[in-house]
């Protein structure tokens, strides 16, 4: 009952507006929105607002601000990588910006457009897996650019390296977790002689300008150094931080400094080798949810002071990892609870932060994987698969709405994120984003 006079009393104070999503996880950094008046049906041609095609296929998400949307693509024709801005109300492209030619891939499960952009309402920042960062205002004007790996040494990765810009308090971040050796041919340090090194950048959001680089070590071996995550920021007892998760651990750092001002670690005891990590952290109060790899369950931290957290820190673990986990999904935070999408066992679950209770789990349809991060939103759960189909369940009871097909018969891997502002839903499919609207 305390929850629900809570959340009603929270409903009632937010003003009746539409949000911007100007960040990968969204206002709130959790994949959720206050937004309401959603479409409850929709199809390829019913409820479009407008449809732009894209040209090439992206995993990122777009982002809106105000009239604007942001959108970090490929372009499949001419091999190169752009950033779009679009009218958030006809589609059309306002403008599009070359920051990349070339190569737009390194293997065949992804591409360099995989990071989403940022924007603070002055500047959006557009970062690529190649290692190009470029900022721009909001009118399409390059502010600059620079190659991450051209000035921090080449990325030791075995996959394509994806990890979304985080613009904070006038600060612009980016995590680079990676192996401590080259893997094959990649990989090599700033000086080319000494050792790989994983860190934190800020920079200044309208120059590029590093403002400290922060080294940060990891026991994890091999491939588990590598982390596709992104950092997101984090408040507690008055004191906000960064949250970064990857190499065998949870970090939290101050965002002036960068430094470390604590660590738990680990959901690999055994230094398994092969373990990259995918999920970004969610938190709810004191709690940080971290989804340890492929099949492997579910931690609930509880945020320290300072230093190495013991096992102490540990809430609660998912012991059900049958149906709690995740290996590729950002788990959502919405109306008190965490939302988990296990993309390996294609179901999701409601779970109470305090204890690690399913309220509720769904078992999902289709024969595709749903790697896209859930999007809470109207009261309800939105998600996509491989395939393009967009499925709605009710989140107060996990009840499926809706399965629509918005992706074409040839369609796969796609793995953008829905997004909701505005009183607008944003698709984006291989070739195309759908605005969807009443």
């Amino acid at each position: 009952m305390k929850r629900s006079i809570l959340f009603l009393t929270l409903t009632l104070a937010l003003p009746l507006m539409g949000a911007d999503w100007p960040q990968w996880r969204g206002p709130a950094f959790n994949g959720s929105t206050p937004e309401t008046g959603l479409p409850r049906n929709w199809s390829r041609t019913e409820n479009v607002r407008w449809k732009a095609a894209m040209p090439g296929p992206s995993a990122s998400t777009p982002i809106v601000w105000k009239e604007k949307v942001f959108v970090s693509t490929t372009d499949t024709g001419e091999d190169s990588l752009k950033a779009l801005c679009l009218d958030r109300n006809t589609g059309k492209v306002i403008w599009s910006r070359t920051v990349s030619r070339g190569t737009i891939r390194q293997d065949d499960r992804s591409n360099y457009a995989s990071p989403s952009p940022a924007t603070d309402g002055k500047v959006v920042v557009f970062f690529y897996g190649d290692g190009e960062l470029a900022g721009f205002d909001l009118e399409g004007r390059k502010l600059w650019q620079r190659n991450i790996q051209e000035d921090e040494g080449t990325f030791a990765f075995l996959w394509t390296f994806s990890s979304s810009p985080l613009l904070l308090d006038g600060l612009l971040y980016l995590q680079v977790l990676q192996r401590d050796v080259p893997v094959g041919r990649r990989g090599r340090s700033r000086d080319a002689t000494g050792d790989i090194e994983s860190y934190l950048l800020a920079m200044k959001p309208t120059t590029g300008e590093t403002v400290w680089r922060h080294v940060r070590p990891s026991e994890a071996r091999a491939e588990s150094r590598e982390a596709f995550t992104t950092p997101i920021p984090f408040e507690h007892r008055g004191r906000k931080s960064i949250l970064v998760i990857g190499g065998d651990a949870l970090t939290a750092h101050d965002p002036v400094s960068g430094n470390e001002l604590w660590r738990w670690g680990t959901w690999n005891p055994t230094r398994i080798g092969h373990w990259r990590h995918v999920p970004s952290p969610v938190a709810s109060g004191d709690i940080i949810l971290v989804c340890a790899p492929k099949r492997d369950p579910v931690y609930a931290i509880r945020a320290g002071d300072s230093g190495v957290l013991g096992q102490d820190a540990v809430s609660w673990v998912s012991r059900d990892s049958r149906d709690i986990s995740s290996d590729v999904p950002t788990p959502a935070f919405h109306d008190g609870d965490f939302f988990v999408l296990s993309d390996v066992r294609k179901s999701i679950s409601r779970v109470v932060p305090d204890t690690g209770k399913a309220l509720w789990t769904t078992e999902l349809p289709g024969f595709y994987k749903y790697e896209a991060s859930p999007l809470l939103a109207d009261g309800r759960v939105f998600l996509m698969n491989f395939a393009g189909n967009v499925v709605t369940l009710d989140a107060s009871d996990g009840k499926i709405l809706s399965d629509i097909r918005m992706g074409r018969n040839n369609d796969n891997h796609i793995r953008s994120s829905l997004v909701a502002a505005h009183g607008q839903l944003f698709i984006r499919t291989n070739d195309s984003l759908y605005c969807i609207a009443e």
